[in-house]
């Protein structure tokens, strides 16, 4: 189901200049490795310090530790969609500007919970943590930098590949349904970024041509989630 055009868009300047390094040949990224091997607990219970013990905010973080609870029941399909359907229905869009008071800024899992809104960037990386805590396994899940092609704008999404030289799946949070890349016919996809590298994107086919280190967005994120709690 497509989502109303307000709420699609928000990949602003650190996107743009990604785009632009990567297509000069000269990269901002090193290496910066995240992996999910945290307990949610101990993130919840900082969580509740920050953002108190009721209220709208705990309801949303007390349904994602349910999710986290309950899926590692599923199948990976199974995983992909209910992480998929909750983060978006938990989620209302808002760019960074009008949330955050910054230009861009790449929210936590749990900020975004918190608040209950973000820009795309931040549905991508809410569902892409979810699902590595899930067990699903990092060299099957990319974040993905799109081009929406009808509007002409800059997206982020996540891909899955259930095997290295599989077409991937979209989760996104225009669509609510997790569809295969060639049936996402309004996306371009542009490269994409993993715990281990960023790679240009040609049809299937990837191209490493980064690494994480040095991209201050992602390292900023990672920092701060450490700082909740998260061991990555």
């Amino acid at each position: 189901m497509q989502k109303p055009v307000s709420r699609r868009f928000g990949v602003p300047l650190s996107w743009q200049l990604l785009a632009v390094t990567l297509f000069s040949g000269s990269l901002l990224l090193g290496t910066g490795d995240a992996n999910a091997a945290w307990s949610v607990d101990p993130v919840l219970r900082k969580a509740e310090k920050r953002y108190g013990r009721s209220g709208p905010a705990k309801d949303r973080l007390q349904a994602w530790h349910d999710l986290l609870e309950g899926g590692r029941r599923l199948t990976e399909r199974q995983q992909l969609q209910a992480v998929n359907r909750e983060i978006n229905r938990q989620v209302r869009f808002s760019d960074d500007t009008a949330l955050w008071q910054r230009r861009d800024y790449w929210a936590t899992p749990v900020e975004t919970l918190a608040k209950g809104a973000g820009d795309c960037e931040d549905f991508a990386l809410a569902k892409y943590f979810t699902l590595l805590q899930l067990g699903i396994a990092p060299d099957k899940l990319r974040i993905t930098y799109a081009r929406a092609l009808e509007l002409n704008q800059a997206h982020m999404v996540v891909t899955y590949y259930e095997t290295p030289d599989a077409e991937p799946l979209v989760l996104d949070n225009l669509v609510d349904d997790i569809l295969p890349a060639s049936r996402r016919t309004d996306l371009a996809l542009r490269y994409a970024f993993d715990t281990q590298g960023l790679y240009a994107v040609n049809g299937r086919a990837f191209k490493r041509v980064g690494s994480t280190t040095e991209l201050p967005f992602w390292q900023g994120l990672l920092a701060r989630m450490e700082k909740e709690g998260f061991t990555l």
